[in-house]
């Protein structure tokens, strides 16, 4: 049984054209996360991008990666990720494990994916996912008043619950749970990764434009 890294890659952005393909510090986006999953050759066997572009296609196979094509109804604006996997998973033999490399989360630690699997393969969960801690003051506003929420007004930051929030680096996640509509759930493992690259998912230009300060400016590891 397989282990293949899936990366999802449609080509209908709205909000910034043509985003998969787009130059990120000279290569395109969805490259940054091929070549991720390339370099991470002893946990993956294979990298497939399931797409309905075909300059999207030609990209990916350009940098190495196999192709799947997504049919047109499971490729709209309001298409859940997991309908991509599922149908990957149609196309696909043998596979017992993806590793979901999502284009708009390009930047990752070169450590992260070798520990992550590693925990996922000695747990007995269907999946792992990355998270980030939170140490943001968050509020609600009904009816014009502000009500903190995971705070008391006048407490700390460093003082706060520790929350944390779905970075989109990676899930880690058995076919069998793809299979029944699910990336993860409940009882799946949560990854802890603190690191500037988790800021970062990119859906206009100035989050390129900060995924391109950041590439610049911090260590991969």
């Amino acid at each position: 049984m397989r282990t293949v890294a899936i990366i999802p890659a449609r080509g209908g952005s709205k909000r910034l054209p043509n985003k998969n393909i787009k130059m990120l510090n000279g290569i395109p986006l969805i490259a940054h996360s091929i070549n991720y999953a390339r370099a991470n050759s002893a946990v993956i066997d294979e990298v497939y991008v399931t797409t309905d572009n075909e300059t999207i296609k030609k990209v990916a196979l350009n940098y190495g990666a196999k192709v799947i094509d997504r049919p047109e109804e499971l490729s709209g604006d309001l298409e859940p990720t997991v309908t991509a996997l599922k149908h990957a998973l149609t196309v696909l033999n043998n596979v017992e494990t993806v590793v979901l490399l999502q284009p708009t989360n390009p930047l990752r630690p070169t450590s992260m994916l070798k520990e992550a699997y590693e925990i996922y393969c000695n747990n007995d969960f269907d999946s792992l996912f990355t998270v980030s801690r939170d140490h943001k003051k968050l509020g609600k506003i009904n009816n014009n008043i502000y009500t903190p929420f995971n705070y008391k007004i006048g407490q700390r930051s460093q003082d706060l619950e520790p929350l944390f929030y779905e970075n989109g680096l990676l899930y880690i996640t058995n076919s069998s749970l793809i299979n029944k509509g699910l990336i993860f759930n409940e009882a799946s493992i949560p990854f802890v990764i603190n690191h500037k690259f988790a800021e970062i998912d990119i859906d206009t230009q100035d989050d390129f434009n900060f995924a391109s300060f950041v590439l610049n400016n911090y260590n991969e590891d």
